[in-house]
């Protein structure tokens, strides 16, 4: 995006149009990536459809039944109180995805402001809290989480807190890197001779430059995010008893791996195969995003 002289036949919203034909057109050269987009576009319909979908009750005990292996009344078995597992994951859906995208969501606009500002502004302030994130991003996310949660207690809310304070840390640092390279280019200092504002140039114009590079993080961190909090859930931390999180199931799983072992096997493929696919489209969502990367590709 530099600063020259515009064709007075191109508006902004073609100009739009032509950046996004040209976007999807390179994600669609991302095989892996697209075929990531509708597995977790059918995750989201069943995210938000879960509990019509299922065939039983996620509560819905039946002793008679349990610990049975998969059958074409429960399609993943039941678990030690005779529930459906099926059900059970399904319903699960929601809480990861969920949990998920509301953490990052989060630190995702609290490390950009704070990005956006120590980058632009730089000095004492910058130098105080880089120094002040440095140290949190020093900690291994997991463990950061595990001790944020033994202070605050056990439980869901308290494990998506602690996501937040170890993801802000990443999105501050990958912020402020794009804005210090943005902040002396040819249109952002154009926008100063013109008599821009400070939240000006920052809002439209070195923010839109940053975005590629945060939202491409951002699918990552969902994963990272899912990953952390079924983790947590499965040392006991997170979700408690009976909440349908993969992570839980997992965990209630432990004392019946070798003789139920569809109780482990089903759970853990939905967190496989939600973490992957969002993998999957962050890295094709980097070479669409990324010209270079492209053309290599």
């Amino acid at each position: 995006m530099f600063f020259k002289k515009k064709n007075p036949m191109v508006t902004e919203e073609n100009d739009m149009d032509t950046r996004w034909s040209d976007f999807l057109r390179n994600f669609k050269k991302q095989k892996t990536a697209v075929v990531a987009f509708f597995v977790l576009v059918l995750l989201f319909f069943i995210a938000i459809f879960c509990y019509k979908i299922a065939p039983y009750g996620i509560n819905e005990y039946n002793y008679a039944e349990k610990l049975q292996g998969p059958s074409m009344a429960h399609l993943f078995g039941t678990d030690e109180f005779g529930r459906d597992l099926f059900s059970r994951v399904l319903c699960g859906t929601r809480i990861s995805l969920s949990i998920g995208f509301i953490t990052v969501t989060i630190a995702t606009v609290i490390g950009s402001v704070i990005g956006l500002f120590t980058g632009y502004y730089g000095g004492i302030l910058d130098g105080i809290t880089m120094r002040i994130l440095d140290a949190v991003y020093a900690f291994p996310g997991l463990i950061l989480a595990i001790a944020i949660v033994a202070i605050l207690g056990p439980g869901l809310a308290n494990a998506a807190i602690a996501i937040v304070i170890f993801c802000i840390p990443t999105y501050a640092r990958l912020v402020r890197s794009c804005t210090l390279q943005l902040k002396n280019s040819v249109y952002v200092r154009a926008a100063k001779c013109l008599g821009a504002s400070d939240l000006r140039i920052l809002f439209k114009h070195i923010l839109p430059g940053v975005f590629p590079d945060v939202i491409v993080q951002y699918s990552l961190s969902v994963s990272g995010s899912i990953m952390t909090t079924a983790s947590l859930s499965f040392l006991g931390m997170g979700a408690m008893s009976p909440t349908p999180e993969w992570g839980l199931l997992l965990s209630n799983s432990r004392t019946y791996f070798y003789s139920c072992w569809h109780y482990a096997v089903f759970p853990g493929l939905a967190i496989v195969i939600t973490v992957l696919c969002f993998n999957l489209l962050g890295d094709g969502l980097r070479m669409a995003l990324d010209p270079k990367l492209n053309d290599r590709a």
